[in-house]
């Protein structure tokens, strides 16, 4: 797994560099000392995992998350501070390790890791969920049970998913990333950290910031939603000829 540490310390960046000797699949690819570096080397590398601290000059590690465009790596916090605990899995962390930093907690938060790899490689193409599949979706009292063709958009709200489909916005238990492993990807396409579009509602296409694109989504409130550089790449790739 490509890995990247971002951590202010650098006593502290060293000492997990030398924890994570012990795991052979952690490769450790880089390491910064701020977000703006971290941000840098996670467009340069693409990792697997973060390992990341959460109180840093400049942004913190939750503000450095929110600069993401694409899709988020997997993450792994690691701080001096319990009260963030809770916010952390806000962000979907996996995990979240106090310092000093224990060989078997390492071990235990590394073994989460390995499990949602495994998880994710497991998924076959026959088992995506396509646009003629229905799915059940309970949003408190309410519950529907909606065909995934007219869900126009997915939108990430920290641990949960707001579902857009006709004038209907429930949200369900469940992270950005792992419903992006169910969908099929020739019908729906991760535009950004925040967002996921459904290819056949899009009305119209206009260039953005930064080489990115801006598209237009049919349906009763027009939504606008920004495909962020990277993505616009694989986007007109997919759509074209």
């Amino acid at each position: 797994m490509k890995t990247i540490i971002v951590d202010d310390e650098r006593l502290a960046r060293n000492e997990l560099k030398r924890l994570l000797e012990d795991f052979p699949k952690i490769n450790v690819v880089a390491e910064a000392a701020n977000a703006d570096e971290a941000i840098e080397l996670i467009n340069e590398h693409n990792p697997d995992l973060l390992f990341l601290d959460i109180q840093m000059p400049g942004k913190n590690g939750f503000e450095l998350l929110e600069t993401i465009e694409d899709k988020v790596p997997e993450v792994i916090f690691t701080t001096a501070y319990d009260e963030y605990a809770l916010k952390a899995f806000e962000y979907n962390a996996l995990d979240y390790i106090m310092k000093p930093i224990d060989t078997a907690r390492l071990a235990e938060a590394i073994q989460k890791v390995e499990h949602e790899m495994k998880r994710t490689e497991t998924i076959s193409p026959e088992s995506f969920l396509g646009e003629h599949d229905q799915v059940f979706v309970k949003d408190g009292e309410k519950c529907w049970f909606v065909k995934l063709g007219k869900v126009r958009l997915f939108e990430s709200m920290g641990n949960y998913v707001r579902l857009h489909f006709e004038d209907q916005k429930p949200m369900i238990l469940k992270s950005l990333n792992s419903l992006e492993e169910r969908l099929d990807p020739k019908v729906f396409f991760r535009a950004n950290r925040k967002h996921i579009i459904n290819l056949h509602w899009i009305e119209k296409i206009e260039p953005w910031f930064s080489g990115g694109l801006l598209v237009t989504l049919q349906g009763g409130t027009t939504e606008k939603i920004e495909i962020s550089r990277r993505q616009s790449i694989k986007f007109k790739d997919l759509m074209s000829l």
